[in-house]
């Protein structure tokens, strides 16, 4: 019977163990629960993403800058509005300035005038008639001593600028069309390159010589020319044609071969298909002065920012009349009035084909280029890709040929010493630089000047 009752006592503590540690197991699972349910949130708030997020995993891009934009925004002009204008008899349609503080102008009716820019403004010097019909180019030498015009009575003046003087004339035969100093200073021969206007024909001739072409290009181009610009830098000439073919080539010194200082033999290794690509030509080209950046514009309205040595295509802004409408729509940028009559001057620009007497040009820097619009004259800086500055917005002009002075106007004066630099006499400190913008207008017998706004 003891057996019996221990027997009893043994299966009833097992089956007691047994029964309490089920019912642990049941009430385990019970505490575990909201843990599960809370990992499985979590996971569904992230939306099962393996691996970092999206914005962990891409790079924020930083925005470029320019090292020292403001010193070099500091040298350029910046009024809102134009300061002075001055006349001639006739429309203006060029206007050049050179390295020697000259500014030059030419009008409709053959004329030219010589300014020279002084501490403040510029002084009127000389007047010429240069030509009995309408003048088609000028164009002025990179060191800025000598300046020749070319017009429909089928001549060619040459001038000393320096001493305002007109010092040849050459009989043509043809009619001109581009003009352009290819010589660089030390060349043995000042050598002018011009473009017959119904051909793709480049004569080159002594400027200082008689009207006997030193050499001629029959067959460089085939269709009639819309520029034809010198990089001093690196010695190369560019033209280009109607149908937006552009050549590079040399002067004298490398007998009229193609350079051999560039970057690329074949021009499919390029982009300057670009224009022919999209039926279109360039109408003005500017040389950065370091020779290393070619700014142009067109009758497309876009700017197209080249690097020179490869010929690949940099930047490209579009400056249609389109993108403009735009423009206007997203943030008004002018009166609706003014927006209106705007548009209509920007339509009879392209009626006449006057779009391509507008030019582009470099500061002295490099980094900004600058050319006339029709919400007035655009400040682009190429390394940041940004507008930095519109001048004269607010004026009732449409801004078209630009030429710059940035520095100081030289006197003929003893050379300042260091000493007199760092001194504080208000006489020496009185030459401050003045850069200013010349720019021609559309119909406009006047010639207009942006300076930089007076504190």
């Amino acid at each position: 019977m003891e057996d019996r009752k221990r027997r009893a006592r043994r299966s009833s503590s097992s089956s007691s163990s047994s029964s309490s540690s089920s019912s642990e197991e049941e009430k385990r699972p019970k505490r575990e629960e909201p843990q599960q349910r809370k990992q499985e949130e979590e996971e569904e708030e992230d939306g099962g993403w393996v691996g970092p997020l999206p914005a962990e995993a891409t790079h924020s891009k930083k925005r470029r800058v320019l090292e020292f934009e403001r010193v070099y925004l500091d040298n350029l002009p910046s009024a809102s509005m134009y300061e002075r204008s001055y006349m001639h008899r006739d429309v203006i349609t060029h206007i050049v300035c050179t390295k020697t503080d000259f500014i030059i102008t030419a009008s409709h009716d053959g004329h030219v005038k010589f300014w020279k820019k002084v501490e403040e403004g510029i002084e009127f010097v000389k007047h010429f008639r240069s030509h009995l019909g309408v003048i088609e180019s000028i164009a002025a030498s990179s060191e800025g001593s000598l300046l020749c015009t070319v017009g429909d009575d089928q001549a060619m003046k040459v001038f000393d600028v320096v001493n305002f003087d007109m010092i040849n004339m050459l009989k043509l035969g043809y009619h001109p069309g581009q003009s352009e100093w290819i010589y660089c200073p030390g060349d043995a021969i000042s050598a002018v390159a011009c473009s017959e206007k119904s051909t793709g024909k480049i004569f080159v001739y002594d400027g200082r010589g008689d009207n006997k072409p030193m050499h001629v290009f029959e067959k460089l181009h085939s269709s009639p020319l819309t520029a034809i610009r010198l990089n001093p830098a690196y010695k190369v000439v560019v033209s280009s044609d109607k149908s937006g073919m552009i050549e590079y080539w040399t002067g004298p010194p490398r007998r009229y071969k193609f350079p051999d200082n560039v970057n690329w033999e074949y021009k499919t290794d390029t982009d300057l298909y670009e224009f022919a690509k999209c039926k279109t030509c360039l109408t003005g080209v500017s040389f950065s002065p370091d020779g290393k950046k070619m700014a142009t514009i067109g009758p497309d309205r876009k700017v197209r920012i080249f690097r020179f040595l490869t010929g690949k295509l940099m930047r490209v802004f579009d400056e249609s009349l389109s993108m403009f409408t735009e423009l206007q729509q997203m943030r008004q940028q002018l009166p609706d009035m003014e927006f209106g009559r705007r548009m209509a001057l920007e339509r009879e620009l392209e009626k006449v084909d006057a779009l391509k007497l507008i030019n582009i040009i470099f500061d002295e820097t490099g980094h900004f280029v600058l050319y006339g619009t029709m919400l007035g004259i655009k400040v682009i800086n190429v390394e940041t890709n940004r507008c930095v500055r519109i001048l004269g917005k607010q004026e009732n002009i449409r801004a078209m040929q630009l030429a710059m002075f940035q520095g100081v106007a030289k006197k003929h004066r003893a050379a300042t010493t260091v000493e007199m630099k760092a001194s504080d006499n208000p006489v020496l400190l009185s030459a401050q630089p003045d850069p200013t913008i010349v720019c021609t207008s559309f119909k406009k017998n006047r010639f207009y000047m942006v300076g930089i706004v007076q504190t």
